[in-house]
């Protein structure tokens, strides 16, 4: 948690904790140099697909061949292609045909998804995230895969994507109450051949996230 919010609820979570018995300790975590901590460890990511896709950190090697080549810079953000929503969301981009479409990226993290969209010939996109870290990450992100000039990064949620503007698709690997949530935006933000793609909660949500997004009038394509 974050020191400025903690400062606020201190006490109320150290009485509700005695209350309950139980034991904490308190510790702060330094800012740190977390680019070379996840750049100790992190894995290209191979994404199969009609249109196979790389994930990459800078210092790897580019995959060779017709392969889509994203580079990333996630550091502390969400993104980096090794979770199964991610790499679902990319393959299904990359086998839905953006070409010439805008579409919006909804909760960025690194950009991974603008990015794939935009390498399977997206015209333009918008990435949003409510995350400091990740819009910085997004925008570093962009820059080393060289699609700086076709990505308009906005930090905050979803009011910062302007009211009367339209894309033909929109990316949201969030989680179920958000996606709920941001749902009638959604429905105002696509034209009515737009498309929308989700991931990110669980199997036993789909019901839920069906019902929402019929409700805003849209037909559910595809769930898998």
């Amino acid at each position: 948690i974050q020191q400025e919010c903690f400062d606020e609820c201190r006490e109320e979570v150290e009485q509700l904790l005695a209350s309950q018995q139980v034991d904490f300790q308190v510790a702060d975590v330094e800012q740190q140099n977390w680019n070379a901590e996840w750049e100790s460890g992190f894995e290209p990511v191979d994404v199969a697909g009609e249109r196979p896709i790389r994930i990459r950190a800078p210092h790897h090697t580019p995959a060779e061949g017709d392969v889509i080549d994203v580079v990333i810079a996630p550091r502390m953000s969400f993104g980096t292609g090794h979770h199964a929503t991610t790499a679902l969301m990319s393959q299904t981009i990359a086998s839905t045909g953006v070409e010439g479409l805008r579409g919006l990226d909804m909760g960025c993290g690194t950009g991974v998804l603008a990015i794939v969209a935009l390498k399977c010939g997206a015209e333009q996109m918008v990435a949003v995230d409510i995350d400091d870290w990740a819009c910085d990450s997004c925008r570093d992100s962009i820059a080393l895969s060289g699609v700086a000039d076709r990505v308009d990064v906005r930090c905050g949620s979803i009011e910062q994507v302007v009211a009367g503007e339209q894309f033909d698709f929109i990316l949201a690997n969030i989680n179920r109450n958000i996606l709920i949530s941001m749902m009638p935006s959604f429905s105002t933000l696509l034209p009515a051949e737009g498309l929308l793609l989700m991931s990110g909660f669980l199997r036993e949500d789909v019901p839920y996230i069906e019902a929402s997004a019929m409700e805003q009038g849209f037909t559910v394509e595809n769930i898998i």
